[in-house]
């Protein structure tokens, strides 16, 4: 490993770490692409394998920020990750049998349109104090599980941590405000991205060293992006778009414009 690989996948680490604890989510999208097109892994399926467990140690490292600020629904997070956990599992087994340059092709059109989703506004009315409970549960299960299946699904198949659908899906089923939906989905983003590792590490498919590199530079850019985001909490609105813009762009170049 030289190292110009060295400083790029640490580069690659603190950039995702650095989203993800700014956000909550999207750090996890670009991993593939940094790993493909920057750090210079041959393989998609490799970059997929590697980026899934450095997408969940980074979350981990953000959660633990957000935890110790009171912002996490444990009980909320903990079904829908159950329930994505079914659905990554899946996934996982249906990316790997797709051909690497179709898939990396259907990975760009998902970040486009993930793009485009962050940019539309949410309207719906906030339910700070909400908990999974008993009484509760009657209504917020059948919300939670099959959203949390089909993120699932989706994290699986494309080796994502999910946090980009999983924020809006948490909020769309809980009406949770957007600070919880951010610290609750990153114990998603990590049960899932743990899912998909395990799978592809049974395969292979899993660049150790690499790995190593892009989790350590993710714990540096996790606690930048927690900091960044509480001094930067007013204008969370405009980092989204930014970052929605950017989205977008690489996806389609990811798409269209990468060199086959």
């Amino acid at each position: 490993m030289t190292i110009a690989t060295v400083v790029a996948a640490l580069l690659s680490g603190g950039l995702i770490g650095l989203i993800l604890g700014l956000v909550g989510g999207g750090g996890s999208i670009l991993a593939v692409p940094l790993l493909v097109y920057v750090v210079g892994i041959g393989s998609t399926h490799m970059a997929i394998g590697t980026a899934a467990i450095a997408v969940a140690a980074n979350a981990a490292a953000s959660l633990a920020g957000h935890a110790r600020a009171g912002m996490v629904k444990w009980r909320c997070g903990s079904a829908f990750a159950m329930a994505g956990v079914i659905g990554a599992a899946m996934g996982a087994e249906l990316g790997k049998a797709l051909d690497g340059k179709r898939l990396l092709m259907l990975f760009g059109l998902l970040m486009i349109g993930v793009g485009i989703s962050m940019l539309r506004k949410r309207r719906a009315a906030e339910a700070p104090d909400v908990r999974l409970t008993r009484q509760s549960a009657g209504y917020l299960l059948p919300r939670l599980l099959p959203i949390g299946v089909g993120v699932g699904l989706a994290a699986g198949f494309f080796g994502i941590g999910g946090g980009f659908l999983i924020v809006p899906g948490l909020m769309l089923a809980t009406a949770m405000p957007l600070p919880n939906a951010i610290g609750t989905s990153l114990l998603v983003v990590t049960a899932l991205g743990l899912t998909t590792a395990a799978s592809y590490a049974l395969s292979g498919l899993v660049d150790w060293p690499l790995t190593a590199l892009l989790a350590g530079g993710g714990v540096a850019g996790a606690a930048a992006g927690i900091a960044l985001g509480r001094r930067l909490a007013s204008r969370k609105n405009l980092l989204e778009r930014i970052f929605a813009a950017i989205v977008i762009a690489v996806g389609l170049y990811v798409a269209f414009g990468a060199p086959s």
